[in-house]
């Protein structure tokens, strides 16, 4: 459904002590991430997640699902919202695995994400 709470991503300055951290708190268990620049895609009983490093002290970040990309960007501008410039890891194995992501900003400024997941789930 859309605009349900779809993912979330962790910034941290070390995701390895992250992931020794978050998986000791939750029980959460750590696949390695879409990108050769490291960080983990996490596994917990409901909405799925991922860690990366090299962003210490990073607000988590919260992406709502659309069902189509292209049209929800169009819809963020035509509200007055702004869309980031941001590349998620957009190649095709990416995308197969983990689906779309973009980050935006509401018309006031708060910063969220979408998530288009991939098309077999």
């Amino acid at each position: 459904m859309a605009g349900e709470i779809s993912f979330f991503e962790l910034g941290v300055g070390d995701f390895e002590a992250a992931r020794t951290f978050y998986g000791s708190l939750f029980g959460w268990t750590f696949e390695p991430g879409p990108t050769d620049g490291g960080g983990y895609a996490i596994g917990t009983p409901n909405v799925p997640g991922g860690v990366h490093g090299g962003d210490a002290g990073a607000s988590p970040y919260l992406f709502f699902r659309v069902d189509d990309m292209k049209a929800a960007l169009e819809r963020v501008h035509e509200l007055g919202g702004t869309v980031d410039d941001f590349d998620a890891g957009s190649d095709d194995v990416s995308v197969a695995r983990f689906g779309r992501f973009t980050l935006c900003h509401d018309d006031q400024g708060s910063p969220f994400g979408l998530h288009e997941p991939p098309k077999n789930t």
